[in-house]
């Protein structure tokens, strides 16, 4: 069941709705041909002289290491020695960084430690000139989830 819209008169020319593919046809065919010679220069090798054998030994001897526990009950030790006061943390820090070879600074909090505590150690040293520090022990409160 067709309709017919217009005259019935066959002499009269239709437009033709079919696309034209002409256009998208050499476009393809366009990127085609640059595909084709864009290839062998991407497969080109570069020759490069790695060095052979294994590199020598370093002569720098390991840095010192300063470790700085804070303890369940806030209290603070450095390398296993309990420091007294705010004072002799401080005097601590200025010593280490007055070096000239600066000794790496590992911060060991305890999971029950205050906050407070651990955020002012971390402000003493970085205010003091403590430029290695790290935070070590993170394993310890991955366990917690």
């Amino acid at each position: 069941m067709g309709m017919n819209v217009g005259s019935s008169s066959t002499t009269e020319d239709e437009g033709i709705v079919d696309i034209n593919t002409t256009p998208l046809i050499d476009v393809m065919l366009v990127l085609l041909i640059m595909l084709i010679i864009t290839i062998p220069m991407q497969t080109h090798s570069v020759s490069m002289d790695l060095p052979q054998g294994n590199p020598p030994p370093t002569t720098e001897p390991d840095p010192e290491v300063d470790t700085v526990a804070i303890d369940f009950d806030n209290t603070i030790t450095w390398n296993g020695e309990p420091v007294p006061d705010e004072a002799a943390l401080q005097a601590h820090f200025v010593q280490a960084a007055s070096m000239p070879v600066q000794p790496e600074m590992h911060i060991h909090p305890d999971r029950l430690a205050n906050y407070k505590t651990v955020a002012h150690v971390l402000a003493d040293a970085q205010r003091l000139g403590v430029t290695k520090l790290g935070i070590i022990g993170n394993d310890q409160f991955m366990d917690a989830q």
